[in-house]
């Protein structure tokens, strides 16, 4: 049977992203492939905030892309769209500034963000927080922790987007904290 048409948009965005991603791996995750993270973003804009809107889908797969290739604004814009490139330019850190201040700045300009991003921001901060504290990863427990809270202040910024996608971070922020409870010395 053939791929209906209205699926071949999101296997073009992935396709794109695994290319532009196919060199990175996840950090400590036995080196698991970086698509596998959009993967699971996309995933849960789907199954638990039930998103229909086709550049909010493309863009959660695409939304590391910018900061993590040599993909431009122009060049998302050109393949998928103004709408899919600008929430994808929300989401964009500036990887030429240290962590903490590029943490620092996604809890400053949470509220700025459009209400496409804000879902994905929500989906993207659960499924790291997940994936932190379920995999191998180099990573000290403070810097897992520092983390934790910085996703927890993102997501106080813009609660209200999403009833699902918040109840689903917060039950991630819960694991982690069931988790963070089992380490000696906690």
């Amino acid at each position: 049977m053939p791929l209906p048409d209205t699926l071949a948009p999101y296997f073009e965005a992935l396709a794109f992203a695994a290319k532009q991603h196919q060199y990175q791996r996840r950090g400590g995750y036995d080196a698991l492939p970086y698509i596998n993270h959009l993967i699971k973003v996309s995933s849960a804009i789907i199954q638990i905030g039930k998103e229909e809107d086709e550049n909010i889908i493309m863009a959660s797969i695409l939304h590391d892309v910018i900061e993590d290739s040599d993909t431009t604004f122009e060049d998302l814009k050109e393949q998928f769209g103004e709408a899919v490139a600008q929430i994808v330019t929300e989401l964009t850190d500036d990887m030429e500034l240290p962590y903490a201040r590029r943490k620092a700045l996604q809890v400053e300009g949470a509220g700025q963000l459009s209400a496409a991003a804000r879902k994905i921001r929500i989906a993207d901060k659960a499924s790291n927080i997940r994936d932190i504290f379920s995999y191998p990863l180099d990573w000290t427990e403070e810097k897992k922790v520092a983390y934790l809270d910085n996703s927890l202040a993102v997501v106080d910024q813009i609660r209200g987007t999403h009833e699902d996608l918040e109840a689903w971070f917060d039950q991630s922020v819960q694991f982690a904290r069931e988790v963070l409870s089992q380490t000696p010395n906690n």
